[in-house]
């Protein structure tokens, strides 16, 4: 016996001091991380994490000068006379009628007013609570005090409620002591949906082997060192291990003497709460496994989106607008005179798009009539909606390729959270873009002057012959004309002006072209631009902001892990 004594408080002086700063920061960084994860993580997978918020939270609220320990096992353990025994009074009922533990009972030392609101908390009626101490136990009594005794139903009991108040209670309690008895303490029960579910609380955890005296001296050290073993299996090496029994008051010495150090050490609160803490991040970390991409979507897998975009706006159709529209605009300035206004009775293509026009250049007079007015610019394909839809996806499966499941699906949906909204963005994308055509350039100006001029010269010559030959046909002195070699002003005026013009124009449309093609580029390249903003508007930044709150959830995951 003096053995597993030594045992126990060398396990208890191994138990690390919790510092209540360092605790409450821990818990800081739970609701940090569950901060980042709302709305993009199943709530299912969330609710250990909300549930140890909010349950430390009041329990750091309320007394840390009380530790509450619970007194739990199965039916015909003795817990119930072990708790009477260790009151030293007849508090909760014991027979052979099972199940005979209904609802918990509290002993508590001290005065009860102040444990009240952790008994409240808790959730022990006001009629099963008891107080230990009267005037007449003097000081016999006081190194317990601030402990709350319960005395839990039968976990093994055949009524439901009983199972799922003790299920309740021990996920409030500060410490457990699991009482077992010689005939059931290998039971699987107790043993795979109880033990093993504290390993990660062993610092709050007590095993004591009840009714010792049924067994013989010899047998003893043997069922303890097989109970060791069990122990150990759940993954419970190091928890005390005591022998008691109810019948002796010397039975329950070794018991009483761990409580209050227990109660003096005022930390199974905070270890309770630290191991709470380091099972929920446990369960937590396989959500944020890997480390989190850099930079947010690859450019690889953006590009692609972008092309989807351009086509879907109808980019290639605004482009090949862009360049009728120049050569439209460039034949009405540089075109010959007298056959421009034919060409004026032409529709400029872009205003066919509802895209500006010539009278606008390349902005609306209203700026904001620009950015909300719809274009006619074709709708898209049905290939080009399937290839958007696809580079979405590539996006959003670049972006989630190293993270875990879950968050994969987050970044999908927010990849497609605005995909309705797509149409109406690219529409005012393309029709808010300058085109490059508000200006006429200078050498239009120049050749439309030339051209002026040698018009000019040739309906000065036609007059002049017209003239003249009204002259002859009136019988009046003809007209003398100038000769420039062999040939009269007029005529050379009249047919230098017709072939200068011709001349002017073949000469202008190649140039007309090739500025026609290049105003397309410009007009492609700014057309992309604007589409690709509305992209990593739409699309990759709500893409960005869920891999923002996955490395956040990260790290604050990693602040609320003490290893």
């Amino acid at each position: 016996m003096s053995n597993v004594v030594g045992r126990v408080r060398e396990a208890l002086r191994s138990g690390q001091r919790v510092d209540a700063d360092a605790l409450v920061a821990r818990l800081d960084a739970v609701r940090r991380f569950l901060d980042a994860v709302d709305g993009h993580l199943p709530a299912t997978a969330l609710v250990p994490a909300y549930t140890l918020v909010e349950r430390a939270g009041t329990r750091l609220t309320l007394s840390r000068d009380h530790t509450v320990v619970a007194l739990a096992g199965a039916t015909g353990s003795g817990k119930s006379s072990l708790f009477n025994a260790l009151s030293r009074l007849t508090l909760s009922p014991v027979g052979v009628r099972r199940p005979t533990t209904g609802v918990a009972h509290a002993c508590v030392w001290g005065p009860v007013e102040g444990a009240n609101r952790l008994l409240d908390w808790v959730g022990v009626l006001p009629r099963h609570r008891f107080v230990r101490e009267s005037a007449l136990d003097a000081d016999d009594e006081a190194a317990l005090h601030g402990l709350v005794l319960l005395d839990l139903p039968d976990f093994d009991s055949v009524q439901r409620a009983h199972q799922l108040e003790v299920d309740r209670l021990l996920g409030l309690v500060d410490l457990v002591v699991w009482v077992v008895d010689p005939q059931k303490y290998a039971d699987r029960m107790i043993h795979n949906s109880y033990l093993r579910e504290f390993r990660r609380h062993r610092d709050v955890t007590l095993v004591v082997l009840n009714q010792a005296d049924q067994l013989p001296p010899a047998e003893l050290p043997r069922v303890l060192e097989d109970l060791r073993r069990l122990l150990d299996a759940d993954g419970l090496d190091g928890v005390p291990l005591l022998a008691t029994t109810a019948v002796d008051p010397a039975g329950t010495v070794e018991l009483r003497g761990t409580l209050e150090r227990t109660v003096a050490g005022r930390q199974a609160a905070l270890r309770r709460l630290a191991g709470d803490v380091d099972e929920v991040v446990a369960g937590l970390g396989e959500l944020v496994a890997t480390e989190p991409p850099t930079g947010g979507p690859a450019r690889a897998g953006v590009e692609p989106l972008t092309r989807a975009l351009a086509g879907a706006a109808g980019v290639p159709t605004v482009a090949e607008a862009v360049e009728g529209a120049y050569r439209h605009r460039a034949g009405a300035d540089t075109g010959w005179p007298l056959v421009r206004f034919w060409r004026r009775l032409r529709p400029d293509p872009l205003r066919r798009l509802h895209l500006p026009g010539p009278a606008t250049g390349g902005a609306a007079d209203d700026p904001a009539e620009s950015l909300v007015a719809a274009t006619s610019v074709p709708d898209p394909t049905a290939a080009q909606r399937a290839a958007l839809g696809l580079a979405v996806r590539a996006v959003a499966d670049d972006a989630a390729a190293t993270l875990p499941a879950p968050w994969a699906s987050a970044v999908t949906s927010a990849a497609r959270s605005r995909l309705v909204d797509l149409p109406d963005a690219l529409d005012r994308a393309v029709a808010g873009t300058d085109l490059g055509l508000d200006r006429r350039p200078l050498w239009w100006r120049f050749v439309g002057a030339v051209q002026w001029l040698v018009t000019v010269a040739a309906v000065a010559g036609l007059g002049w012959l017209a003239l003249g030959y009204a002259l002859r046909a009136l019988g009046l002195p003809a007209l003398g004309y100038p000769r420039v070699g062999e040939a009269p002003l007029p005529t050379v005026l009249l047919l230098g002006g017709l072939l200068a013009g011709l001349l002017l124009t073949a000469l202008s449309r190649p140039v007309v072209r090739w500025s026609a093609r290049r105003a397309r580029r410009r007009a492609e390249r700014r057309l992309t631009a604007e589409v690709a903003a509305v992209g990593r508007e739409y699309v990759v930044t709500p893409v960005g902001a869920v891999l923002d709150r996955y490395a956040l959830a990260r790290q604050a995951l990693r602040d609320a892990d003490r290893r």
